[in-house]
Formats: structure tokens, C-alpha cells, sequence
């Protein structure tokens, strides 16, 4: 995987959660998110299986979260039960072009940023929540990372999650960023892909749990 792909969406993702910093680490980088169920996460560039091995081995502390860019059968083996799965995943990236953030009839789209992170919210035409994202980067970033992109359930299929996407790309263009990336599921990819964003590597996360979860 391209350690300067991944170091881009690592301090993206950062912004994006008011994660901490990451730190550099021989087999990729590590920080802490500072959440009762992901207290720490764990990016690996490599994906060497006893690398994988040795970090999974190593990290004993219920809450901790793996991030490896390869399909969950190339990590099954090197995981003892406390670990679970989480949905799969994909890395996509695509360059930021500009697009009209065109909405039907009664829906508003508000905007704006803080803290380094650009927000996208539609509202319904009873003004209660429709759908929403943001993308963030550290200053000056060429990459932003979108993040968290969610549209209700009564709402989908009405054309707002590309609205929401366009609206962040309008944004993050205006920054002076020229490529972004996210973290896609499995539903989510085929919108990211309608919009011409690329899977550049599958992308599977493990959480730690407690030895009694079960």
C-alpha cells in the first residue's frame, strides 16, 4: 500500500474525529481516538501476515481497533477470538471536481466549517435531518478525507448523498485541495463510484474486546 495514500487519509481522519496526532510506527502509525469502544487505532501500511500477527499479538487493551489494507481472510488467521470484525471496507480516492449541489423540491443544504472540518448538512422540508458529511485535512493539505457521509433512511434514493458529496468537494476545491479520499462500505461504494472515486485497496477493521465479551 502507498504510505503516503495512507498517511493522507491517516491525518484526514484525525481532523476529521479531533482524533490525537498519529504517531509513526515501524509497521504503520497509531493514535488515539479516545472513545469508550475505539480508544486506540492501529493503521497498518504492511501486510505481511506476521506483521499483523506480531501487532495483534502485542495489543491487549479492549477498545483498540486495526485498520489493514487487505480482505479479512488474510487476517482471520492472525487473530485470537477476543477480535472482532467489522464491516468490510474499501479506500477510495478520486480528484476533487467541482458540481452543482442541485436539490428536489422543499430540501436545503447548509454549509460551513470549523476547526478545519467542512460540513454538508440537507434538511427535509419539515426541516429535520435528511442527510449529512464533512471532509477535513490539515492545513494547506493537497488530500481532504470525507467522513461520516449519512443519509436517513426515509430520505435515500432522492439524490442527497451525491448533493452532500458535491458539496464538499465544492468546498475542499476551495481550499485549494485537489484530491480526497474516504473510507467506503460496502453500500456506500457504488454512490462513491458513480461519482468517479476509485477503490484503491480493500480495507478491513478488527476491533479488541473484552475476554469476556462473549
Amino acid at each position: 500500500m502507498d504510505t503516503a495514500m495512507v498517511r493522507a487519509w491517516v491525518d484526514g481522519w484525525v481532523v476529521s474525529r479531533g482524533a490525537a496526532p498519529a504517531v509513526e510506527e515501524p509497521w504503520g502509525y497509531t493514535f488515539d481516538v479516545g472513545l469508550a469502544h475505539h480508544v486506540t487505532r492501529h493503521v497498518l501500511t504492511a501486510t505481511d501476515e506476521a506483521v499483523i500477527r506480531g501487532v495483534a499479538e502485542k495489543t491487549t487493551a479492549p477498545g483498540t481497533w486495526l485498520k489493514v489494507f487487505t480482505v479479512p481472510e488474510t487476517i482471520a488467521p492472525c487473530l485470537t477470538p477476543e477480535w472482532a470484525f467489522d464491516d468490510p471496507c474499501f479506500l477510495m480516492s478520486t480528484p476533487l471536481r467541482t458540481a452543482a449541489t442541485d436539490l428536489l423540491t422543499g430540501y436545503a443544504l447548509r454549509t460551513w466549517s470549523r476547526g478545519g472540518v467542512m460540513r454538508a448538512l440537507v434538511l427535509a422540508p419539515d426541516g429535520s435531518f435528511a442527510a449529512h458529511g464533512q471532509a477535513a485535512g490539515p492545513p494547506g493539505a493537497e488530500t481532504v478525507v470525507f467522513d461520516q457521509i449519512e443519509t436517513a433512511t426515509a430520505h435515500r434514493r432522492k439524490g442527497l448523498g451525491r448533493t452532500v458529496m458535491n458539496a464538499l468537494a465544492n468546498a475542499s476545491a476551495e481550499t485549494g485541495a485537489r484530491n480526497g479520499m474516504l473510507g467506503a462500505t460496502v453500500e456506500g461504494r457504488g454512490l462513491y463510484e458513480s461519482l468517479g472515486w476509485t477503490v484503491e485497496a480493500p480495507l478491513t477493521g478488527v476491533c479488541r474486546t473484552s475476554p469476556d465479551a462473549g
